[in-house]
């Protein structure tokens, strides 16, 4: 008995300042459990002032942590990842344009008709560059039939067309759910042995936001300032869904926004795997003789300007960097796509 135990401590050792799996484990799901409580009782209590001060805070360096995160995922030469690394980058480009032309279109009256259209337009490139990618995808692994991509993406845009709007609206929420996914997919990288209690944990995301509707049901919708505190509610769908609680919606959309940037910016830099933040040559692209390092050093260093100057947008005017900042973010929103298919 006394030898199976030391053996299992050999087994189990770590570095020193490490703890053993079970301790790690613990300690890994108590921060989950904290931090989704937390996030809940502030989306529940300040709805309004907590989303000012959670985007003036984290929006602009969750950026940056996700810019180097995707750069360590970035392959130092594409071989046959070729065809989908040209569609995902060129996807992103081409999508990130039109949309960003959306509200220039608007403005300038420059189409007359329902403005639904360019909207349902927009999100059947968006649909289809995504079953393009996953069938590509699906091509570069072994024992792998992803043919299904393409009908379930053009299905997809039959749906979208019938609530355009109501489907973007969909992809407001269901984006800062991809961090969730990120996390499992790091875990199972790095930190194997916490995936299932992970996932277990997960399980528990359903039943918090079941009880901030069953408890925001019934409450009346947030002041309507016709300002900053209007821009947030729209952003939540208040306008497109009035039969709803703005409180409610806006607590939910927080909460999930929260969650995202705490992935982004405390779990995955603290679970491992990705090397010291602010060591470049943790890089591939970077440490590789044939790598390109000044180029991967001036796109963090443009990151971390481009993080300060949103910063000082937000203190001079909110509501415009606000309106600026999510109408440009949809890049990083795309970006997410191709390297969580590649994860996977």
């Amino acid at each position: 008995m006394q030898r199976s135990a030391d053996l299992n401590l050999i087994l189990w050792r770590r570095s020193p300042g490490q703890s053993f799996p079970m301790a790690g484990s613990r300690k890994f799901v108590a921060g989950l459990v904290a931090c989704a409580l937390l996030c809940s009782l502030l989306a529940l209590w300040l709805p309004l002032q907590v989303s000012v001060i959670t985007v003036f805070l984290f929006a602009g360096p969750h950026n940056w942590f996700e810019l180097r995160y995707f750069l360590l995922r970035l392959p130092l030469r594409f071989g046959r990842s070729r065809a989908f690394f040209l569609t995902a980058f060129g996807g992103i480009a081409f999508l990130t344009l039109t949309y960003v032309s959306l509200p220039l279109i608007y403005n300038f009256k420059l189409w007359s008709g329902d403005w639904s259209i360019p909207i349902a337009i927009w999100n059947s490139f968006l649909l289809l560059w995504l079953g393009v990618l996953a069938r590509l995808r699906g091509k570069l692994k072994p024992h792998t039939d992803w043919s299904w991509a393409i009908p379930l993406a053009l299905l997809a845009v039959g749906v979208n067309w019938l609530e355009p709007e109501l489907f973007s609206l969909a992809i407001v929420y269901v984006h800062p759910l991809i961090a969730l996914w990120f996390l499992d997919r790091h875990l199972r990288r790095v930190r194997p042995e916490w995936l299932t209690v992970y996932r277990r944990c997960l399980c528990l995301l359903p039943m918090v936001i079941g009880g901030m509707c069953w408890q925001l049901s019934a409450t009346p919708s947030l002041p309507d300032d016709n300002g900053l505190f209007w821009r947030i509610t729209q952003h939540a769908g208040a306008e497109l869904l009035p039969n709803i609680s703005s409180h409610l919606l806006v607590s939910v959309h927080l909460f999930l926004e929260m969650l995202h940037y705490a992935v982004w910016l405390v779990a995955l830099p603290l679970i491992g795997g990705a090397g010291r933040v602010w060591d470049v040559k943790t890089v591939p692209l970077a440490r590789h003789p044939l790598g390109f390092p000044q180029l991967i050093k001036s796109l963090l260093i443009v990151g971390v300007f481009l993080t300060g100057l949103l910063w000082l947008g937000f203190s001079v005017d909110y509501s415009t960097t606000r309106d600026v900042y999510f109408t440009v973010a949809i890049a990083h929103v795309l970006a997410e796509a191709p390297f969580l298919l590649r994860m996977i």
